[in-house]
């Protein structure tokens, strides 16, 4: 596993290379591509890149952290990993990656069992937990090296080009030779993102990767999940920001209070919260008044109109009703359910939209 950390170091000047002077990344190149599995599930596992049975993390003091989990991943989903700050996503992350150990429970990473098989699955998963941390005064090249001369399964013959390749991927090649204390949030996470993707990785694991960041950076940091995820890695990405996880997740997990409450793809998710009906008129109390004779629950009144839950009404049939009830309806519209919908339906709670 390779995370974006730095140590104490001296400046070596050699370990840059020269940008002018490497080869430029080619599609297919070591650190370009995701590779294959490590191997299929074990002892009747799920077949899935991530999976946890009864996932718990029990601190000392008797505080639950991780309350009992059964995370299913699927092989090349980008999975939101989705809850309020200190609903146990962190602590459930450093389980996965065997930086802590689990109370009770287990964990299968790439179809292996974890901790006996971090040999084999660490290598192929990159991550960043919990923020980047590099050396300021070395460049991001010269991190980079840093990191890859430190693991032990990479080729040192082939360091310059997969530095370049992975520099390349998250668009820092132009400012490989810069500082890394001069980089904008939104260029550290992006050269974090790079460190873990210096080997090529089936699994990649990002900890609140646009935590801090101004809208350019994370849209910088969205579209490279997107581009990671379109060459057939496997995303798992958590976040405090449902906004986010809409917004590149094919997946989702929700947790509250140590718990996972719900998990699955973004539709089935968004099923399980009722489309709302939305009524834009000049009369809020008259199209309140004949949604309620309709039927309708539920039904809030805002300047622009009404909106209501549509259950099991025909929308056609409702529409028809406002119009004979002599409701001037100006607009009319069926919205599907957002992830705010669906954590409030879970959970009872608000949640943290946009941070």
């Amino acid at each position: 596993m390779t995370a974006a950390r730095g140590g104490p170091a001296a400046v070596e000047e050699q370990l840059e290379e020269p940008v002018a002077e490497r080869a430029a990344a080619e599609p297919g190149q070591a650190g370009t591509q995701p590779a294959s599995p490590v191997a299929g599930p074990v002892d009747g596992s799920v077949d899935a890149a991530v999976a946890t049975y009864g996932l718990t993390k029990r601190f000392r003091g008797g505080q639950i952290a991780v309350n009992g989990i059964d995370l299913v991943v699927p092989w090349g989903a980008v999975y939101g990993f989705l809850g309020p700050n200190g609903s146990g996503k962190t602590t459930t992350i450093r389980m996965l990656l065997g930086l802590i150990s689990p109370t009770a429970g287990r964990v299968d990473l790439l179809g292996r069992p974890m901790p006996a098989s971090a040999a084999a699955t660490l290598p192929r998963t990159g991550a960043l937990v919990e923020g980047p941390a590099f050396h300021p005064y070395l460049s991001g090249w010269a991190n980079l090296a840093r990191l890859d001369a430190a693991d032990r399964t990479a080729d040192p013959r082939t360091a310059a080009k997969r530095i370049g390749a992975a520099l390349d991927r998250v668009g820092l090649l132009a400012a490989a030779r810069k500082r890394y204390r001069a980089y904008s949030l939104g260029m550290r996470q992006r050269l974090a993102i790079a460190a873990a993707l210096l080997q090529p990785r089936d699994l990649l694991v990002l900890d609140e990767p646009t935590n801090g960041l101004d809208p350019q950076g994370t849209r910088e940091v969205r579209s490279l999940v997107a581009s990671v995820a379109a060459d057939g890695t496997t995303v798992l990405i958590s976040s405090h920001l449902l906004a986010e996880v809409e917004q590149v997740c094919s997946h989702v997990g929700v947790m509250h209070r140590g718990r996972l409450v719900a998990q699955g793809s973004l539709d089935q998710l968004r099923s399980r919260a009722a489309p709302q009906v939305r009524v834009d008129t000049a009369d809020p109390e008259l199209a309140a008044k004949a949604c309620v004779q309709f039927g309708l629950s539920d039904v809030d009144k805002h300047p622009y109109g009404v909106t209501a839950p549509l259950g099991e009404a025909v929308p056609e049939e409702l529409c028809a009703a406002l119009v004979r009830a002599g409701v001037p309806v100006r607009g009319f519209g069926v919205q599907s359910a957002d992830l705010e919908d669906v954590f409030v339906a879970l959970t009872g709670e608000g949640f943290d939209v946009s941070g």
